[in-house]
């Protein structure tokens, strides 16, 4: 192709509306996924859960999309049930009530909860490009905001685009949440929080990102012009998305008489990997017991263990603070990075779903299409998609052992 030609074809691609383009590339992002998930079918084996060439189908519909089908199905237990040992058992209260409900109400015409399920996780993920790319055209040039939304829909966990999971669609709300802060429009998030908060565990890190933010606008007041009304949204915006952090344990307390019914709930996967544990919940003791538990797992000691943990808080505390190329995606994507880390430190006991819970991180994605080099882009797509086909074949083709869940 000559340069004349390859201008051409260039400048009529950009001529495009951001939504088609974004929307071009999405699809031939979920054709790779669906593609490999093919692949994953038909090297599904006996040991998998899956068994033998599954099927796409049951693979989009596998693992957690069970609990949101059955939650849809069944609701919630009064009575929380327990195992033959009296500890509480995994139950439906682990699982927020709006992705279940809301793929019944889309299912319910075509008889298929799955399809509903399904069906809002490619929308939401199509819905979250658009938004993250206007959140990064406001910090970057336009070919690096359309990079980014290649490696955002190409990404190693893309695949949550595609299967029954709350993710694409909690993403939604707070890349929605992000923009209205970047803009600062703040009266839709009076809605956005709560969606969010009852779709996906994490809005307490949104409490926690929106009280450092108001710290930050107050710092930077002379720069940019702090209004009364501005602080009041700020305050009362925080601290509804602490009241929407608890409500779920709230609620799941009134229903079922037990005050601590959801967080015994979430503890109870933790014997997943930890059989004899028996402790209550405790802010940071969840992550510093799984970094022990695997680093004794690999045969190296506990000292080890922290010694590393703390080196991997410094790093990524420099990384946001310092890093040239993460700096240039904006405060508020980095103060919501730093907020949601907090927060998985807090409250996560570290294990295979821990690529999954970082999608959350996904507005970083931007940092990585900062550099103009062709070559840095395309290493770094190619590495989304090994990456994606690596995780889709473990968690799908085979998901044989207790660190194979995702």
């Amino acid at each position: 192709m000559t340069a004349e030609a390859e201008r051409t074809r260039t400048s009529r691609w950009q001529a495009l509306p951001a939504w088609i383009r974004i929307g071009i590339l999405y699809l031939v992002a979920r054709l790779i996924t669906t593609g490999m998930l093919a692949a994953a079918s038909a090297m599904s084996g006996p040991r998998s859960r899956f068994g033998v060439s599954p099927g796409i189908g049951n693979l989009m519909l596998g693992w957690d999309a069970q609990w949101y089908w059955f939650t849809a199905l069944n609701g919630y237990p009064t009575t929380l049930p327990l195992t033959d040992t009296g500890q509480v058992a995994e139950n439906q209260w682990a699982f927020m009530p709006v992705y279940a409900y809301l793929a019944q109400i889309i299912g319910t015409p075509v008889g298929s909860w799955g399809v509903g399920a399904v069906l809002i996780s490619l929308v939401a993920g199509y819905l979250c490009a658009l938004v993250l790319h206007r959140i990064w055209r406001t910090r970057l040039e336009p070919d690096a905001a359309m990079w980014a939304v290649v490696f955002f829909v190409s990404a190693p966990l893309a695949a949550l685009f595609e299967v029954g999971y709350a993710e694409a669609l909690g993403l939604l709300w707070l890349v929605l949440i992000l923009w209205c802060v970047v803009r600062r429009r703040y009266g839709w998030m009076y809605l956005l929080i709560p969606l969010f908060g009852f779709t996906r565990p994490g809005v307490l890190a949104l409490a926690l990102f929106l009280g450092l933010f108001g710290i930050w606008r107050f710092v930077r007041r002379r720069t940019e012009p702090l209004h009364a009304a501005e602080v009041v949204h700020i305050v009362v915006l925080a601290a509804w998305a602490a009241v929407v952090g608890f409500a779920w344990q709230v609620i799941a307390g009134l229903v079922t008489g037990d005050a601590n019914a959801y967080l015994t709930t979430e503890l109870a996967w933790r014997r997943n990997w930890l059989p004899d544990s028996t402790s209550a919940f405790a802010p940071f003791d969840g992550f510093l017991q799984g970094v022990a538990f695997w680093f004794s797992t690999w045969g190296l000691s506990a000292t080890v263990a922290y010694v590393a943990l703390a080196v991997l808080v410094v790093a990524i505390a420099a990384l946001l603070i310092f890093e040239p190329h993460v700096r240039r995606v904006g405060v508020e994507v980095r103060l919501w990075s730093a907020s949601y880390l907090v927060y998985l430190f807090a409250v996560f006991f570290p294990q295979s779903s821990i690529f999954r819970l970082l999608f959350p991180l996904s507005p970083l994605w931007g940092a990585l299409a900062v550099p103009r080099s062709r070559a840095w882009r395309v290493v770094v797509l190619v590495c989304c998609l090994v990456g994606q086909s690596l995780w889709i074949y473990n968690m799908y083709a085979l998901g044989d052992t207790y660190w194979r869940i995702p």
